[in-house]
């Protein structure tokens, strides 16, 4: 088992992983930036070092400082969290050409999954299901009209490098798709230096239903149930909850089995999670993160196990410590994210916090950096809290939330919380009965002018 490790990030993933590999009597190195010196990771790590200036891409993009880092500590091995280096596979390997260990998938993986065609191409040749859509990339627009034509409009064109809703375009028509299809490879190229796009069906009400997997490198692996992450605003998620409402045990276990082969047939090692569209009972892939997901809390509630920590396991070269006959649904979870964000624009709102408290009692779970008196930097992404709940059921887990969100306390900024206590009320949201649609018409609605 690794000594030592570093924690190539920052916020309340950085935290995450700290907690995870202290109870493991591992120690821990924090990095961060001249704008995150006073931060919860660095004060909670064992050790921490200044890797840079606070652009993220001077900092905590910066390969050589993070690789300087590890020498100058002796760190064995790099958590990436998510975000930042954790999908890079350039990165993954310039870790192992240093005599590294990183701790999540190898190089290939990461390349094969984060190239969206090859993805799409790697899981329908491994029997995963897929949206119909063009076979590869789309060259010109006389191909994209092509596609069209024999899939269908609604489509949808999409970057081969997207991420994150950038560089997607929806046609409704065939009329539509020439801006579609100029839009979406111009936002690729200028978002991801690659401008090339490919075209799927466009799904009108689908879910977004997403299965946890987890390899050990060695051709076995287990899935960990779904999540349903449908509730969106401009393609983020805002509100998950496992397992899916709309998802039965028989429906878990057959998608669950179909995905868990399927990386075990590649020797995927660590935490992965396949997302699909889900309309009228079938499954259509869309992507693969190859990383531990923002919302990996309500998995590691339904089932009782610390994914982070199973991570730092195999990637020390360790067995799993579960097989897929030890993994069964335990209840209910919910998890909200909170921003530091001014609704309803959703403008970002760094600042000083002049008081937190955060939300306790049982089944209530609050990954935070935050504490009384810290200044979130402008820098970085908005994310602040994620809010936790478990429970027996849906509706407890529901009434928990609520119960937690009036406890919860953050003063001297602005956050996203006000948009939680309004979907409480909305008999859609109590009855898991929306669409990866929904969230963003409800929020047209209610919008003022």
């Amino acid at each position: 088992m690794f000594k030592k490790i570093l924690i190539a990030n920052r916020g309340e993933i950085a935290l995450r992983v700290i907690r995870a590999a202290r109870e493991m009597g591992i120690q821990s190195v924090a990095v961060h930036s001249t704008a995150d010196s006073d931060a919860m990771h660095v004060r909670m790590a064992d050790e921490a070092i200044c890797v840079g200036p606070p652009p993220g891409t001077d900092s905590y993009l910066s390969m050589p400082a993070i690789i300087s880092a590890c020498e100058i500590t002796g760190a064995e091995a790099i958590h990436p969290g998510y975000g930042f280096l954790s999908e890079n596979a350039n990165f993954v390997q310039i870790v192992e050409d240093h005599a590294l260990k990183f701790i999540g998938p190898t190089a290939e993986h990461i390349r094969i999954m984060g190239d969206k065609i090859t993805a799409k191409e790697t899981m329908k040749n491994l029997g995963v299901p897929c949206v119909p859509g063009s076979d590869g990339g789309v060259p010109d627009l006389d191909e994209a009209y092509k596609v069209g034509d024999e899939i269908g409009y609604p489509v949808i064109v999409k970057a081969t490098a997207g991420g994150g809703g950038r560089g997607m375009k929806l046609a409704n028509s065939k009329a539509e798709m020439e801006n579609a299809f100029r839009t979406a490879r111009s936002e690729g190229k200028s978002a991801f230096g690659n401008d090339e796009v490919y075209i799927e069906k466009y799904l009108g009400t689908p879910r977004h239903i997403e299965i946890q997997v987890f390899g050990d490198g060695k051709g076995r692996a287990v899935h960990l149930g779904e999540r349903d992450c449908s509730l969106q605003r401009r393609h983020q998620k805002v509100f998950e909850e496992a397992p899916g409402p709309a998802i039965d045990a028989k429906t878990r276990a057959k998608i669950g089995k179909v995905c868990a082969d399927a990386v075990a047939s590649i020797n995927y090692a660590g935490a992965g999670t396949i997302e699909f569209l889900y309309e009228n009972d079938e499954f259509y892939f869309i992507e693969m993160n190859t990383r531990l997901q923002v919302e990996h809390p309500v998995t590691e509630a339904i089932f009782g196990v610390d994914l982070v920590q199973e991570q730092i396991r195999v990637a020390a070269g360790e067995e799993m410590s579960f097989q897929q006959k030890d993994l069964e649904v335990n209840g209910h979870a919910i998890e909200v994210r909170i921003n530091a964000e001014k609704v309803p624009a959703f403008t970002p709102c760094p600042g000083k916090i002049t008081q937190y408290h955060a939300p306790g009692g049982l089944g209530v779970r609050m990954d935070s950096a935050l504490y009384d008196g810290y200044s979130i930097p402008p820098y970085y992404d908005s994310l602040i809290a994620k809010l936790i709940v478990h429970a027996a059921d849906r509706p407890t887990a529901l009434a928990r939330l609520k119960r937690a969100l009036g406890e919860l306390i953050v003063d001297g900024i602005d956050t996203t919380t006000p948009l939680f206590d309004a979907l409480l009320q909305e008999d859609a949201v109590l009855t898991g009965d929306y669409n990866i649609h929904w969230l963003e018409k409800w929020l047209e609605a209610n919008t003022p002018e």
